[in-house]
């Protein structure tokens, strides 16, 4: 029974931790993101697209047939007399198969040319995929910082709520002015102010949570903050991995394949083309004089297309200006990438900058903090105005640490996003 007792016990704190881990909210927002779900269909709508440009290069068989009645009234002879009315039913059966032999090459660039658009519609998935993690990732972190946040201002109101108290009662002793007191309650209406943005802010950080993530907002206490991810050590290495796997590079890089492809199919339709049709068909009741046929036929076709009134000439003077557009966005989208990878790691390194001076700020803010107030309850030389001025700052630095841990979680998902190896696993 103890053993039992031991694995349930197990059993539900594992299901505890893992509800309160960053990957079980990256898993569920990837499952319930409706964007994400609609680009999973275009996938597979892709997949079938390049089966469709396959069955070109496999016959097609026909199979056809008709029946035809055909009543005859009023008839006449050379003479003028009248002859009997006749009816005629007549019905052919047809099977027919027919292959392309030859087509320019215009079947393989199109089949070329789709699987080019399946693996754009898979990087294009992959893309949707990266934006969900990280907006869920963002979303994770701006839950915990305003989540402290709130503690923080209510804490803060706490303090100058006793403090209001303990200031009436050491005016009643003279030992401090109306001023002081004063100075205490403007405080303390401020900490009241600030409390009620904070309360607004975590408000609005559930709602954009559950939006995103499609859950419901859980317990902030037990989320754990500290995620690592697998991030390149230099900027000159993180451009190198943006070249093979940044999304938008690879999907400028496949457009500009795609007009190739293109440009292949447009000359291909100068080209001759040949067919071979067999077929074999059965007719009954053909004729007055013929009661059954069959006729077995080979048929073999060349189509060369000389001029179309200057279609097909505007037509690869048209792909071929798209190809050149197409070459000319995938210089500019690598430029872009570049600037935005740079970016991405000067915001990775300084955010990490700021998060060890927030730590330091805060650290001599607790310090300085606990001597003045030490110090002023102990009917020292410290000023009302001081106590007031080294919990404002204590606030402050609380809030400046926990906003810059925020930012720095963020930046490495901004950062790994831009360089294109975004993904659950890689989060540690």
């Amino acid at each position: 029974m103890k053993k039992i007792y031991l694995i349930l016990n197990l059993l539900f704190f594992s299901t505890l931790n893992a509800e309160q881990n960053l990957i079980f909210f990256l898993e569920k927002a990837l499952k319930n993101n409706i964007e994400l779900n609609a680009e999973r269909k275009n996938f597979q709508s892709a997949k079938q697209s390049k089966n469709i440009s396959r069955s070109e290069f496999f016959p097609k068989i026909t199979v056809s047939g008709d029946r035809t009645n055909t009543t005859s009234t009023n008839r006449t002879d050379q003479t003028g007399a009248n002859l009997d009315n006749s009816k005629n039913d007549s019905q052919s059966k047809k099977i027919a198969l027919e292959q392309k032999i030859f087509s320019g090459f215009k079947g393989v660039n199109t089949f070329k040319k789709s699987e080019l658009e399946t693996e754009k519609a898979k990087l294009k998935l992959k893309k949707v995929e990266q934006q969900t993690i990280f907006d869920a990732s963002n979303a994770y972190f701006d839950l915990i910082f305003k989540s402290k946040n709130e503690k923080f201002n209510l804490a803060n109101l706490s303090l100058f709520e006793r403090q209001v108290e303990t200031d009436n009662a050491r005016l009643q002793k003279g030992e401090i002015t109306l001023t002081d007191l004063a100075q205490s309650e403007s405080s303390l209406a401020a900490a009241n102010a600030n409390l009620i943005k904070a309360k607004t802010e975590f408000l609005s950080s559930k709602t954009n949570f559950e939006r995103i993530i499609g859950e419901k907002t859980p317990s902030v206490e037990g989320l754990k903050e500290k995620i690592f991810l697998n991030l390149p050590s230099s900027l000159s290495e993180s451009l190198k991995l943006s070249e093979k796997n940044n999304i938008d590079i690879l999907i400028s890089k496949i457009d500009f394949e795609i007009s190739v492809k293109k440009l292949n199919i447009e000359r291909a339709r100068l080209s001759p083309s040949a067919t071979i049709e067999v077929s074999k068909t059965e007719n009954n009741d053909f004729s007055s004089s013929v009661d059954d046929k069959d006729d077995e036929t080979v048929k073999a076709s060349i189509t060369w297309p000389i001029i179309k009134g200057g279609e097909n000439v505007s037509a690869i003077k048209k792909s071929n200006f798209d190809k050149q557009k197409a070459g000319l966005i995938f210089k500019d989208i690598k430029n872009k990438v570049t600037t935005q990878i740079s970016n991405s790691w000067s915001r990775y390194q300084s955010s990490k900058s700021v998060l060890e001076a927030t730590k330091s700020q805060l650290r001599a803010a607790e310090i300085a903090n606990e001597g003045i107030s030490l110090e002023y309850d102990s009917g020292n030389t410290r000023t009302t105005l001081e106590v007031i001025q080294s919990r404002t700052l204590l606030l402050e630095a609380r809030i400046a640490f926990a906003e810059a841990e925020k930012d720095f979680m963020v930046s490495q998902f901004e950062l790994a996003k831009q360089i294109g190896t975004l993904s659950v696993k890689s989060v540690n």
